[in-house]
């Protein structure tokens, strides 16, 4: 029920039931994430107007279109499968309408994530589980790229994380664990049900 209204309230359709598996087998089924869990994350982690989020996997665009109604903060969704692609799209339009008069923006992108162009102004990367861990060392690794080119602070979002993604930044990375969500109202039954946020300040320090 919680979101169906969170849904209306944005004026976009994320709840309906849809397992879609995806082709490639490096890529996990989508799964939108609970509106419970992003208003716990966000209740202890605040993004600023000037962010920019991107989203990987971000299916029908939920994270996206959270981020910038309730921070005004620009948001890239990223998604490999057409038909989620285009639902994003869809509800971006119906968005757009209500949230016209806000600062930042929200768009959308169909293409694998590794193939995600990195642009100097994206701080901030959010995972589901989406695929991997040889996909996201490698986009890991683009996002080094770009701060070696364009040096700023970086926060990497993951929920329900994997321990191969937790073991890779813990020994390959200079990304620091800086705060753990345990998500009250599924923790205690799955302990997979929590959030990390990981974070490389400018310089790397």
């Amino acid at each position: 029920m919680i979101d169906y209204k969170q849904d209306k309230l944005l004026s976009i359709k994320t709840t309906d039931e849809q397992r879609i598996f995806p082709a490639e087998p490096h890529y996990n089924p989508y799964e939108p994430t609970p509106y419970e869990a992003l208003d716990q994350l966000f209740s202890r982690y605040r993004l600023t107007a000037d962010a920019c989020l991107v989203d990987m996997g971000c299916g029908k665009g939920r994270v996206p279109f959270y981020v910038h109604y309730h921070f005004q903060a620009s948001a890239v969704g990223i998604e490999m499968n057409p038909a989620l692609y285009e639902d994003a799209l869809k509800n971006k339009a119906s968005y757009s309408r209500k949230a016209k008069r806000r600062r930042g923006s929200v768009e959308f992108q169909c293409l694998l994530a590794q193939e995600y162009n990195i642009q100097p102004g994206d701080n901030v990367f959010f995972f589901f589980n989406p695929f991997s861990a040889q996909i996201f060392m490698t986009v890991v690794q683009h996002i080094l790229e770009s701060v070696e080119k364009y040096p700023r602070t970086i926060d990497l979002i993951l929920y329900y994380p994997s321990n191969e993604y937790v073991y890779y930044l813990l020994n390959h990375t200079q990304f620091k664990l800086v705060e753990e969500v345990r998500l009250d109202c599924f923790y205690e039954r799955n302990d997979h049900e929590r959030i990390l946020i990981y974070r490389m300040n400018k310089g790397g320090l």
